[in-house]
């Protein structure tokens, strides 16, 4: 194994991303000190060895027969890392979770195979990638071992073994025997300490972080560890409860906090307010409390929606109505932040120059009520087009709304890791990041 003074010596490449924006982070990136896939390129010999990569393929099957795959983001995602892997002359070794096979043994369960995600692999990859019915043991082994130059193997669901999310010391052992290289690229379960995304490392040479990890991580981690200030984060969403945790974290991190979603309401609760019928979480109305109180410590701007949309039941065709934040009453709910809030946020969006949405703003499946949500896409597709500002979208809700406004592709960054993604902005270690070989 080389030296950590030979691994730095390495040239360590960033993925395509705009440019100017990976100059931003690069310091960060390279303060990471976790290989990547390109510095193991630059360090080893891959021709004829064989790598294990570690994807997402959890992609979602028709309902009709549950086979067809409805959506192949997530296998269009493992492209560049995997193509690089063969143009290098590795064996490529596929390993991924699919669904839960919820109890059922590899030998004979159906459920829960990745079969499905085959054919279009082959297509995407070029090549006719070897389905193995096993990921570890004396036939996949074999299997491995047989491997030539550029070819591709998928082995069967992690998950057919309880032993997976339990980071069991056997099924890691069997991983590692596959391969002499390791590479993650699955940032959607780096939270997690399992057999595949951490205990294999244990039983390999070294272990680098795949393009689409170590984007998550450049734009993630460098937006608020080390941002182009000012740092403003959007956050919204339903429950307060749900973001406590990265709030904590932002109001040590941030210039500008604003909150948008039904959280408001309990912050509104805790200001003396009347919300009227609007969702609210009772017993996290003193923390809220204590969060803007905080805030204000911290000199940190949090900042409410000073307006809002109400409804008079919860529909699409409800009655709507526009009211001041302190004047909701009776049987009115609030479903989007207002106008007037909106042009506040368009002001303190426009002064900053790394934005971090997490959360919607209101009920954007309904179009009344949509048009909070929409805005602040539109908001962060301007910033990042017009002033180059770095513009960063995480969580599942955020990443379907600003992809419903058709404007996905004009921000920085769209996470595509929702609990990874906020661990990583509280200020968390990911146990499928610590795993990786240092340089």
């Amino acid at each position: 194994m080389l030296s950590a003074a030979a691994l730095r010596a390495s040239a360590r490449l960033l993925p395509t991303v705009r440019s100017q924006q990976v100059r931003t982070f690069q310091a960060t990136a390279l303060a990471l000190e976790k290989l990547n896939v390109e510095g193991l390129a630059s360090m080893v010999d891959l021709e004829g060895q064989n790598v294990l990569l570690r994807v997402d393929l959890n992609v979602p099957l028709s309902k009709e027969d549950d086979v067809t795959v409805t959506d192949d983001t997530r296998l269009r995602a493992i492209v560049p890392t995997a193509k690089f892997l063969m143009d290098k002359g590795a064996n490529v070794i596929l390993c991924s979770h699919f669904g839960r096979p919820k109890g059922e043994i590899i030998e004979t369960g159906k459920n829960g195979r990745l079969n499905p995600v085959v054919p279009r692999l082959n297509e995407l990859l070029g090549v006719n990638v070897i389905k193995m019915d096993d990921c570890m043991g004396p036939d996949v082994e074999e299997a491995a071992k047989k491997l030539s130059k550029g070819e591709v193997m998928l082995l069967e669901n992690t998950r057919f073994y309880n032993g997976e999310t339990k980071n069991d010391a056997e099924l890691s052992a069997g991983l590692g025997k596959l391969a002499d290289y390791f590479v993650m690229d699955a940032f959607g379960t780096a939270h997690r300490a399992h057999s595949s995304t951490a205990g294999v490392t244990e039983h390999v040479k070294l272990s680098a972080a795949g393009f689409l990890l170590d984007k998550e991580l450049k734009f993630l981690q460098g937006a608020v560890d080390k941002p182009n200030r000012p740092l403003c984060a959007i956050v919204g969403g339903a429950k307060v409860s749900t973001k406590i945790p990265v709030i904590e974290s932002l109001i040590e991190k941030c210039d500008t906090i604003l909150v948008g979603g039904g959280m408001i309401f309990t912050f509104y609760k805790a200001l003396g307010y009347d919300i009227g019928k609007s969702m609210v979480e009772d017993d996290i109305v003193e923390l809220a409390g204590k969060l803007m109180k905080k805030a204000e410590e911290k000199g940190v701007k949090m900042i409410l929606p000073t307006d809002v949309i109400l409804a008079d039941k919860f529909a699409a065709d409800a009655n709507t109505a526009i009211a001041k934040a302190s004047e909701i009453s009776g049987d009115w709910m609030g479903l989007d932040v207002g106008p007037e809030t909106l042009e506040i946020f368009a002001e303190e969006i426009g002064k900053s120059n790394t934005i971090v949405w997490n959360g919607p703003m209101g009920v954007f499946e309904m179009p009344a009520f949509a048009n909070g949500t929409v805005t602040v896409a539109e908001l962060l597709a301007k910033a990042t087009k017009e002033r180059g500002a770095i513009t960063i979208v995480g969580g599942g809700d955020s990443v379907a709304a600003i992809n419903q406004a058709g404007l996905g592709d004009q921000v920085s960054h769209i996470s595509t890791g929702g609990g990874a993604s906020l661990e990583l902005l509280e200020g968390k270690t990911l146990p499928g990041v610590a795993a990786l070989t240092e340089v």
